[in-house]
């Protein structure tokens, strides 16, 4: 049987004794519906087991088998009725936020809107899209829907194997090329790559610099983290075996190891792999040793040379890796990342995907390979982290390569810029804003430069037609004829389509729509979050979260959208208001075994396929996108999906957090424009929200919800909404 409440659940059920970030995720996972927890709870089991053990929330596997049962046969059911009640985990420390203004909201009743979130719009039945089918022939049509979803649960899995071989084939043994010598540039010439027999790069080449910073763009699915994972295998001809590669991706898999550690080691397994005595890696094995060894003919003096040398090799690599400084070295990079010292010692699977994220950034950083691989990594950053990576990555001494969409960031730290584009790499001199002004002179030449020979083509086509039976003109016809054949063709420029985020109109309904009265909040035995909070939010609202992470932003949208309640005052709500909830961690509750449209009909059951395929082609999901398997699909397209999923609903209010995440500069303009059209209210926490606004056509803030929090503070800080 479902239960409304997944916070309460999973107090009831786990204890407040454990990691509150833990039971935060935990939480935050089970909030999405469609979160699958498997055939007696075993998915939830593999995913949360482990975590709740080594946080301490509970003492063994055992019993984490038993609570992850327990989650799953209360929680399985997506639909949820109303909580009566609110488990507080404690997030964050304590925060005052002051009144927006003059102009406030007031309410006289309060109404739960818990089973108004993700209401889905009516669709028919399955069985009359099919008229005059019977019972027999429903039977085999879902029997071979159900072959063919085993069948792409298979090729997931393959898919997550094959990712996670590669993966582990990236991580570098050695600490520096130590015998590699002569050039550090990267020659890397005629490569394609694909992925699942498509083609994604052809006949491409590239020299990279040592000491280089490479931006690489693009719009999603056109292939960057497809390279970089060629690259990081050493897939790509012209890449050296002695080459050192790290490739820090997108999402990282959670490891029993503590965060410190875990950026030190690769340095540390590397030096004790040289600190051992002469013979420790087993038997002698050539003949010359072999015979010694039957003879006994070492002697102390031949020993002692032996050790000597050994010696300076472990001397010389201690040195080469810094080793009485790398600990001061790690706490430095995670302190810059904003990990404090408490979280320095906690094990990575402890975190969430973006501090997991955070942590394999630390370890890259660290161990300074001698080529970087950077996908996105300023997701899940707060504004703090990415300032600080732009400044440690402009004094990086060797090659980096560095996919993002953020262009304040590429500005900063790129020397050059990659463009991927059309199954073609194109080099660019200088930052982003210095690419784009030459990517557009370059694609206003060559679309004069086709117009041009166009014309010529037909001008000479005209008089060859017009004269062709003319004696006179004869030689001039076949002279016109020699021309146009010696003529080069010129390839068409191949432009990118439009991209479209159409958000569906919500039904009008009349105001008050949502209003914060006096709210206070803590959580229990914990210092107060929020004191005298008034805001409102209407179908006019347009407002940014600003504010660092674990401030307490996850904990103001618990409150608004109902899976929290206030510790004092009240949260006004019309019964009527459908609220929708975009997740920066969206993904994690996808079944990406599915493709879009099949993951949307299961989602909403009964609905129409035709119409479902509409909707997603709202947002740029269309044609064969829409037939793919989404683990085949790239961050910025499953976004997309995302954002079919919670806006079909035709929600009033769109609660936003980190929206811009994993979208290329084209899609987030694309869903500027279709923010600003959006006839319902907007709340959005964006760590390039002034970007966002900045930008050309950009969304129109009227507001901003800003707090902070003192260090050492005695007691909550001022904090105001404005």
């Amino acid at each position: 049987m479902g239960v409304a409440d997944p916070i309460r659940v999973v107090h009831d059920t786990v204890g407040s004794k454990g990691d509150p970030d833990v039971l935060d995720y935990i939480v935050r996972s089970l909030e999405d519906g469609d979160f699958d927890y498997g055939e007696d709870g075993q998915e939830a089991i593999d995913a949360f087991g482990e975590m709740l053990v080594s946080a301490g929330c509970l003492p063994d596997d055992k019993a984490a088998a038993e609570v992850c049962r327990k989650l799953a046969k209360m929680l399985g059911n997506p639909v949820r009725t109303a909580p009566k009640d609110a488990f507080r985990a404690l997030i964050g420390g304590p925060v005052h936020m002051d009144s927006m203004g003059k102009v406030q909201l007031h309410f006289s009743e309060s109404h739960s809107v818990s089973h108004m979130i993700q209401t889905p719009i009516g669709g028919p039945d399955v069985a009359d899209n099919i008229p005059g089918a019977s019972e027999k022939d429903l039977k085999k049509m879902q029997a071979r829907a159900d072959k063919e979803e085993r069948s792409q649960r298979a090729a997931l899995a393959a898919h997550q194997a094959r990712a996670a071989k590669a993966s582990a084939g990236s991580r570098p043994v050695i600490v520096r090329n130590a015998g590699g010598g002569g050039s550090k540039d990267l020659q890397l010439e005629n490569f394609s790559v694909s992925n699942g027999g498509a083609e994604l790069i052809e006949d491409a080449s590239l020299m990279m610099a040592h000491g280089r910073r490479y931006g690489l763009v693009g719009r999603n699915g056109t292939g960057k983290t497809t390279l970089l994972r060629a690259m990081a295998a050493h897939q790509i001809k012209g890449i050296p075996e002695t080459c050192q590669i790290l490739h820090v991706e997108q999402e990282e898999e959670a490891a029993l190891v503590a965060v410190c550690g875990k950026a030190g080691k690769e340095q540390t397994d590397a030096a004790a792999a040289l600190d051992k005595p002469p013979g420790a890696n087993g038997p002698a094995t050539t003949p010359a040793a072999k015979a010694a060894a039957a003879k006994g003919s070492d002697n102390a003096a031949s020993v002692e040379a032996r050790a000597a040398t050994r010696l300076t090799q472990v001397y010389k690599r201690l040195q080469e890796i810094d080793a009485d400084g790398a600990q001061a070295r790690a706490a430095i990079i995670l302190s810059g990342l904003s990990f404090d010292p408490d979280m320095q010692a906690r094990a990575t699977k402890t975190f969430s995907g973006g501090w997991r994220m955070r942590v394999s950034l630390a370890r890259a950083l660290f161990v300074q390979p001698d080529l970087l691989l950077l996908d996105e990594p300023t997701n899940h950053l707060d504004l703090h982290a990415v300032l600080w990576l732009e400044d440690y990555l402009v004094r990086w001494p060797n090659t980096l390569l560095v996919v993002s969409h953020a262009r304040d960031f590429l500005n900063v730290v790129a020397t050059d810029v990659l463009h991927l584009h059309s199954r073609k790499l194109t080099a660019y001199k200088g930052n982003f804003d210095t690419f784009e002004r030459t990517a557009t002179e370059r694609l206003k030449n060559a679309r004069k430069h086709v117009e041009s020979q166009k014309q010529q083509r037909e001008h000479m086509q005209a008089f060859i037609d017009k004269f062709r039976f003319n004696a006179k003109r004869a030689s001039l016809v076949q002279s016109r004829i020699k021309a146009l054949e010696r003529m080069a063709d010129v390839e068409e420029v191949e432009e990118d389509p439009e991209y479209v985020f159409k958000f569906p109109e919500p039904d009008p309904i009349s105001p008050p729509i949502l209003g914060f009265n006096d709210v206070d909040f803590n959580y229990p035995k914990g210092p107060t979050l929020f004191r005298d909070l008034n805001f409102g939010l209407d179908m006019e609202s347009r407002l940014a979260i600003v504010g660092p992470n674990g401030i307490g932003k996850s904990t103001l949208l618990g409150l608004i959208n109902g899976l929290l309640e206030p510790s004092r005052g009240t949260v006004n709500r019309n019964q009527r208001v459908r609220l929708a909830t975009f997740s920066q961690h969206h993904v994690e509750g996808m079944d990406l075994a599915l493709t879009p449209l099949q993951y949307m009909l299961k989602v909403f059951p009964g609905t129409n396929s035709q119409e479902m395929r509409s909707h997603l082609g709202s947002f740029g999901v269309s044609g064969s996108l829409a037939l793919q398997p989404m683990y085949s699909l790239s961050g910025g397209q499953k976004s997309r999906v995302a954002f079919a999923k919670v806006t079909y609903s035709k929600p009033h209010i769109l609660l936003l957090d980190e929206p811009s995440n994993h979208l290329d500069l084209d899609a987030v303009r694309a869903l500027i424009q279709g923010l600003n059209t959006f006839q319902g209210g907007v709340l959005m926490h964006d760590h390039v929200v002034e970007s966002l606004q900045a930008s050309a056509g950009g969304f129109n803030i009227g507001g901003y919800i800003h707090w902070w929090r003192a260090p050492n503070a005695p007691v909550p800080s001022p904090c105001n909404a404005s």
